[in-house]
């Protein structure tokens, strides 16, 4: 198969974009179910708060949009003052 020159760059820049938005995401997805798990709300707290920051990293970088950067601190602040004791 024929490819440019820049095309071949762009997938290889591609490739290296995937794979960090990758760990990014993942690394999201594991804060969040961190909150989610906690059984205290002392150690919930703790949790959203590495939460919120990660979700803000990823928005600043444009992984994530903001509304929905939002929507989740709100939902895990909401799950954090209605659930536990």
């Amino acid at each position: 198969m024929a490819h440019h020159k820049s095309t071949k760059k762009r997938i290889i820049t591609s490739k290296k974009q995937n794979l960090r938005n990758r760990s990014y995401k993942s690394a999201y997805k594991t804060a969040v179910k961190r909150v989610l798990q906690s059984d205290s709300k002392e150690t919930a707290l703790n949790e959203y708060r590495k939460a919120e920051s990660v979700i803000d990293k990823l928005t600043s970088k444009g992984i994530i949009h903001h509304n929905r950067a939002a929507r989740k601190k709100s939902q895990l602040a909401r799950y954090i003052n209605n659930n536990l004791v």
